[in-house]
């Protein structure tokens, strides 16, 4: 295959949107299954670990009440990568840019299983996220830049397959896997993939430079990692009573540089994220609802299966099969989400649904000890369904009215803020958590229904962001929008 002689193909120049065929061209069915591949590692990933926390906790002698900082220190990585991942496939080329996420998610899962306490799996874990965070934009990039244009919408369809069974999977496989083996090769599982992965990153990856990529906004990159860095470990830091000052401090230093970009960003010519950005309304808007509405969502994936081993009494696999009705409810919900937003509008949609998401997390505090597993999973798939509109809604909210030049910053942006909310989420649980199991000392189920009251209160307060968005306004025909960087069930 000779892909690393052709060039991106035009959009037709009439104007008018191609029609795509059902089924992409055979020359770039090895390209996209790559690229699936990559999708497929980094969202799997995403969400095996939750099941095998309490397992992870027991074997490192640590509290599974306080193992928080493994999905942060991944997910925090991925989002402090993502703004730099493009500029670096541009500078070196794709394939290499690709090869080297795929060798050092690989390398980084074979750390985490060696690891031999909890600061080495965090060490490894943010390793890990450096290689998943350039994994699915770079993989975007090759078939944005070699895919003929009337195929593409064909082309993404295919790889975001993948990328809706990881999280569908993931839980219960990483249950199956501490039961059968050890909470080890939920991570050793990724060294085979990866090495079929970077095999066929040099057989049919093109390079594609671009040569006229601009120079790196380093000084810019330097606050906004210190302000997403700060602000995560000043929330995770707060289950430790005894490192309050030090938290505060590094709330302090957060906030001030994340205000130091906003001065940077209006000032420097080649900023990351110009301020301009944010003169589109409905992308200020979407961008601030996407960042306090995910607090709470993100956080299920975290607290959902602790609750369900450690109070509940679920073994990790019954505690993995649980979480798949709720991904089966972002599925099944998917037909009707954009005929819904035409039919009442992005306000009303995002207003309404906010404030039955955060009701329904606080409704996991409802969840008795003797609850039947069969309420508890219509529970969860009808939670699932409300959760995909809101993610949906948000992101194409955000995106459907960015001009043409601001189409890529915006999407980096977003995938960012999307990654960044799951960090700040999960560390809020984990301190939160941590603080009612003081306050209710061995009545466990009581903290973990405490906790998500308070996490759907976060969410509910979304809804004033919303609100801002005008009544009268015409919002057009929603863009069919997925997630970018983890997908919508996470």
């Amino acid at each position: 295959m000779a892909h690393s002689t052709r060039t991106p193909l035009a959009s037709p120049s009439s104007g008018q949107p191609a029609k795509h065929p059902a089924k992409v061209d055979p020359d770039y069915k090895t390209l996209l299954w790559l690229v699936a591949l990559g999708f497929f590692m980094q969202s799997l990933d995403s969400t095996i670990v939750n099941t095998a926390l309490p397992s992870i906790a027991h074997n490192l002698g640590e509290s599974p009440l306080q193992m928080q900082s493994v999905v942060v220190a991944y997910v925090l990585s991925v989002a402090v990568i993502i703004p730099a991942s493009g500029w670096l496939a541009d500078r070196i080329g794709i394939r290499y840019a690709f090869l080297a996420a795929i060798v050092i998610f690989s390398m980084a899962s074979l750390f985490c299983a060696l690891s031999q306490s909890l600061n080495q799996l965090i060490a490894a874990r943010v390793l890990q996220g450096v290689g998943g965070a350039m994994l699915l934009p770079v993989g975007r990039l090759a078939i944005l830049r070699i895919v003929p244009r009337p195929q593409f919408l064909a082309a993404m369809s295919f790889i975001t397959i993948p990328g809706l069974i990881g999280p569908l999977v993931g839980p219960a496989l990483g249950g199956w896997l501490v039961e059968v083996a050890s909470w080890h090769w939920i991570f050793l599982i990724n060294l085979p993939i990866g090495l079929i992965g970077a095999l066929l990153t040099l057989r049919v990856m093109p390079i594609l430079k671009n040569p006229a990529v601009p120079s790196f906004d380093l000084s810019g990159y330097v606050l906004l990692v210190v302000g997403m860095v700060c602000l995560s470990l000043a929330l995770d830091g707060l289950s430790d009573h005894s490192m309050v000052a030090v938290m505060l401090i590094l709330l302090i230093m957060g906030i001030a540089a994340v205000v130091g970009y906003g001065f940077h960003a209006h000032k420097h010519s080649n900023a990351l994220f110009r301020a301009d950005l944010f003169q589109n309304r409905t992308f200020s808007i979407g961008i601030f609802g996407n960042l306090f509405a995910r607090l709470g969502g993100g956080s299920i994936p975290f607290l959902m299966p602790l609750m369900l081993q450690l109070a509940l009494g679920y073994s990790p696999v019954e505690a993995g099969l649980m979480m798949m009705p709720l991904i089966l409810g972002a599925m099944t919900v998917k037909r009707i989400i954009t005929p819904l937003i035409q039919r009442i509008g992005y306000r009303r949609v995002l207003v309404s649904n906010t404030l039955i998401v955060g009701l329904g997390i606080a409704s996991f505090a409802l969840i008795p000890a003797d609850q039947p597993t069969w309420l508890k999973a219509i529970h969860f798939f009808v939670f699932g369904m409300f959760n995909s509109v809101q993610f949906t809604a948000m992101n194409t909210l955000t995106l459907k009215d960015l001009e043409q030049r601001h189409a890529s910053s915006g999407n980096s942006l977003l995938s960012m803020i999307m990654m960044l909310s799951m960090s700040l989420g999960v560390a809020a649980a984990g301190a939160i958590l941590s603080g009612f199991t003081v306050h209710y000392h061995e009545q466990v189920l009581s903290a973990f229904h405490a906790t998500f009251i308070c996490m759907g209160m976060m969410t509910m307060a979304a809804a004033w962001i919303f609100w801002q968005l005008e009544p009268e306004e015409k919002q057009g025909k929603p863009q069919q929008q997925t997630e970018v960087g983890l997908p919508e069930s996470s």
